[in-house]
This record gives C-alpha cells, structure tokens and sequence, in this order.
C-alpha cells in the first residue's frame, strides 16, 4: 500500500493543535537514520487505518519526492472523537528483522469433524499472532486451516503450521490457545420435585401454646 507524507518543521502542542484544525495528523518516521517528523492528511489515513493491510504489511511512504518502506509501529485516536491524534511509522528493508503481530484468517471449520460429525462449537480466541520474520516475509496474514479439527480438542499456538522462515514469538514457557473446541450445551431437562406427603402422627394432637394457656 502507499501513502504520501509531508515534511513537519513545527513541534510542540500547540503546532499539532493547528495541524489538526487544518484536518492533517502529526507524525514521525524512525529507523535507519534520523528521525523526521511528518504529518498526513487525516481522511486518508482515517481511512486506511480501517484496511487490515496497512496494519500488518510493509507500506510505501513518499516524503519529499522520495519513496521508503515502513511499517505502522503505533497510532493514537481521540478519546470519544473519530480522530486520528498521532502516528508512528519505522523505516525498514528487507533484510530487517521484525516482530509483528499478523491477523490470523481462518479456513475449513465447517468440514472438520468436530463440526460436520459432532456438531461441536469452535471458539476462535485468539484472531492474531505475533511472529518474528524478516520484512521481505512479512505476510498481510496467516491462515489457519481448521479442517482437522476434532472433538475434545484445542489448537494452540506450538500446534500452528507457520510459512518458512516465519515463527511464533513466544513468551517464556507460555503457549496460548488459538482455537478451543467445545461440545454443545445441551438443553437441561428440568425435573418437577415430587411432593413428599409426611404421614400425620396418630392419636391427640399436642394443643398449641394459646389454647394451653386459655386451659387455665
């Protein structure tokens, strides 16, 4: 994807409060040389921010007649106004390694068995993943094929059949669950109590407390 940028001399809050008034964002680009502060026109990238690519592949950004590849690292949005307030773009090539997390894009579910034979529910838990590749690899996202799935079963991260040269960053010993499986809840039957009849004692009845004491 492309976009154009434009050189920021300005810093300081109340030079980004102008570029806002003027429907422009303030930005900086980082990486492989100094940093360059920057700002765009805010409908554009309003708007790209809502493409899943722009999220998760390496972008062309032409700044002063010039073209670089970056990657988003960060963005910041109005608090309760649909409004981009700042971003942060990195510069990359291709032998740079990265981290990055990837949309996972799921494929199969409704021809595992755990769907089509046992009518199991599956939970997609996690919908992305942070892998570790270099930026030629980078992938918009991965996909999942959940066609093996079965009952009883959970797919989790360790489990996940990763392109070359692409693997899951992990976090210590944790491997979080991608995909749960689960049965479907079946509707309980509600049981009426039966009616337990407690026989009365033969003989007198005991009197009750006033009627003893009109007795006297």
């Amino acid at each position: 994807m492309q976009f154009t940028a434009y050189e920021r001399s300005l810093q300081g809050t109340g030079a980004s409060r102008r570029l806002r008034n003027a429907a422009k964002v303030p930005g900086i680009v980082y990486g492989a040389g100094e940093p360059k502060m920057i700002e765009l026109d805010h409908n554009a990238l309003f708007f790209a921010l809502k493409k899943e690519a722009f999220h998760s592949s390496i972008l062309e950004m032409e700044l002063a007649g010039k073209t670089e590849k970056v990657l988003l690292r960060d963005y910041q949005m109005h608090a309760y106004k649909p409004m981009v307030m700042h971003v942060d773009f990195q510069r990359i090539d291709e032998t740079t390694k990265l981290r990055k997390k990837v949309p996972l894009h799921f494929t199969g579910e409704e021809l595992s068995p755990a769907v089509k034979t046992d009518k199991c529910l599956v939970s997609h838990v996690r919908t992305d993943l942070e892998i570790e590749c270099l930026a030629a690899q980078l992938p918009e996202f991965v996909t999942i094929d959940l066609s093996g799935l079965v009952k009883g079963t959970s797919l989790h991260a360790s489990d996940l059949k990763l392109p070359e040269g692409i693997k899951a960053v992990k976090r210590g010993t944790l491997d979080p669950v991608i995909v749960a499986v689960t049965l479907p809840k079946a509707e309980e039957e509600v049981v009426a109590a039966p009616t337990v009849v407690v026989p009365a004692e033969k003989g007198k009845v005991k009197p009750k407390k006033d009627e003893r004491q009109n007795k006297k």
